[in-house]
């Protein structure tokens, strides 16, 4: 059965098709585009139209253009509508009326991708399940997350994200969910907003679009709790709460080893303790979400207590991989923790718990002891107080138990020179300075956290100490 027909397309936009066709996808990028994908002509950095001849050279079944691009043939199947980006959400809001699918929205300031890949994970084990695709959160994301979703999806998770006021609640209601989840409120996106309470303000608009009847998921430790609770009452939406404030979906314990994280809970008076395959207080926040999310659909909670354990974070989100220093030898190498796509306050501090968890090993390296290192790139998009809030993490309790570390950029230079003498390792002005030392950053036996923003590039130090030797991934370990 095809995704989109021309007939459905053309009804579902009220453009014109210049000939019949069939899609079994939706495309945006034609470095990644499938035959038979209908390609969506966005403007962005580069016009769409630029590549549509591309795309239908590389097998799409039809464009969605305002025009036909110069050396596209009269012939070609094309979809013409007056705006694209209209053109998309209209598609996403058609396919999102034609299916019987349990809908969750997931937003955020931390974790929304990683708690929409545990929650897709754990769905995918009691019905079809259809979920955004990366962090694919925005005005185009989210319609374009819809577009894609086939119409006998059993559930779909659709991530929600927002840098400016007001962008949480149209994609909210466009996506028109049973249940929306709220990880967590904390400093991100700061330049956009006067305060936090802002930000918690924008985040419970998510609740807005709530079919009639559906549940609002939401994290019950934040100070701007009841901001988020006071929206959810006005909009008559029933809440169900989740962390140690929370009585509905309780966290009692949570312990941190090595690559795992174990979390006890209760659920509505009733004992559960389930296990993630990675490392972090946070994770064990957002896997309690995840289980009282599941109830919320109507599945079964205690299967998915079951199956969240082979949840495992993506790249540059936490993933935990050996770095082997010497081929020659098996004991050379280092742990490495990727955590270099994103950074705000609240994230660092959950990264810096789980460096402070880890174990060195000493006596293989060229120190002898093994460290716990922190490499850490500037932070952005906090607003007027970035200073002061990069200078603050040396309050951090965690970073008692960090021997060295390591920072770049001109807001990481306000943590350096608060930071003792005897934790000071290296500051340079850019990532990439930092990067051309790595080898005299770290040793073999330390366990290595790198963490900044993603505009920080401080990525690229992860990919400086890879290329120290040869990596070595654990397909089971992650943090």
């Amino acid at each position: 059965m095809a995704l989109w027909t021309s007939q459905d397309a053309v009804a579902a936009t009220g453009g014109t098709s210049t000939r019949d066709w069939r899609a079994n996808g939706v495309s945006i990028d034609t470095r990644t585009i499938e035959t038979g994908d209908l390609f969506v002509a966005l403007k962005a950095d580069r016009d769409g139209h630029d590549f549509v001849a591309v795309a239908l050279e590389k097998g799409a079944a039809a464009a969605l253009v305002t025009h036909r691009p110069d050396g596209v043939p009269e012939d070609a199947p094309l979809l013409i509508v007056p705006d694209v980006l209209v053109a998309l959400e209209a598609l996403g809001v058609a396919a999102r009326a034609r299916t019987n699918a349990k809908v969750v929205a997931i937003t955020g300031s931390v974790g929304k991708t990683s708690t929409k890949e545990m929650l897709r994970i754990v769905l995918e084990r009691q019905g079809k399940t259809h979920a955004s695709e990366a962090s694919y959160n925005n005005h185009w994301g989210v319609p374009l997350t819809l577009a894609r979703m086939p119409q006998d999806t059993q559930f779909a998770v659709i991530e929600i994200g927002m840098s400016s006021p007001g962008e949480i609640s149209p994609l909210a209601q466009m996506a028109c969910p049973h249940v929306v989840m709220i990880t967590t409120v904390a400093a991100a996106h700061l330049e956009a907003f006067d305060s936090i309470e802002g930000i918690a303000r924008e985040k419970a608009t998510v609740i807005d679009g709530l079919v009639a009847g559906g549940i609002a998921v939401l994290n019950a430790d934040i100070a701007t709790a009841p901001i988020l609770l006071n929206y959810a009452a006005k909009r008559g939406a029933r809440v169900v709460r989740f962390g140690q404030m929370a009585a509905d979906w309780h966290l009692k314990h949570v312990r941190l080893a090595s690559g795992s994280t174990v979390v006890q809970a209760q659920a509505n008076g009733v004992a559960i303790l389930f296990k993630l395959s990675t490392a972090g207080r946070h994770f064990a926040m957002n896997g309690l979400g995840v289980l009282a999310v599941t109830e919320a659909l109507g599945t079964d909670p205690v299967a998915a207590a079951m199956d969240i354990a082979t949840w495992a974070p993506p790249a540059g989100r936490g993933t935990l991989e050996t770095v082997t220093l010497d081929p020659a030898s098996t004991d050379d190498t280092l742990e490495l923790i990727d955590d270099a796509f994103n950074a705000n306050p609240a994230s660092l501090t959950a990264a810096l718990e789980v460096l402070a968890a880890a174990t060195p090993v000493d006596n293989v390296g060229q120190i002898i002891k093994g460290r716990r290192i922190a490499v850490l790139g500037d932070m952005l998009e906090l607003g007027p107080d970035e200073m002061a809030m990069h200078a603050a993490l040396v309050n951090d309790p965690s970073l008692a138990w960090v021997d060295l570390i390591h920072c770049a950029g001109p807001r990481m230079r306000h943590l350096y020179d608060a930071l003792p003498e005897n934790q000071r390792g290296r500051w340079r002005e850019t990532a990439a300075e930092l990067a051309l030392g790595t080898a005299g950053l770290v040793d073999a036996g330390d366990v290595v956290l790198v963490k900044g923003s993603k505009g920080s590039k401080i990525s690229l130090v992860v990919d400086a100490i890879r290329n120290l030797g040869h990596r070595k991934s654990h397909k089971h370990k992650k943090v």
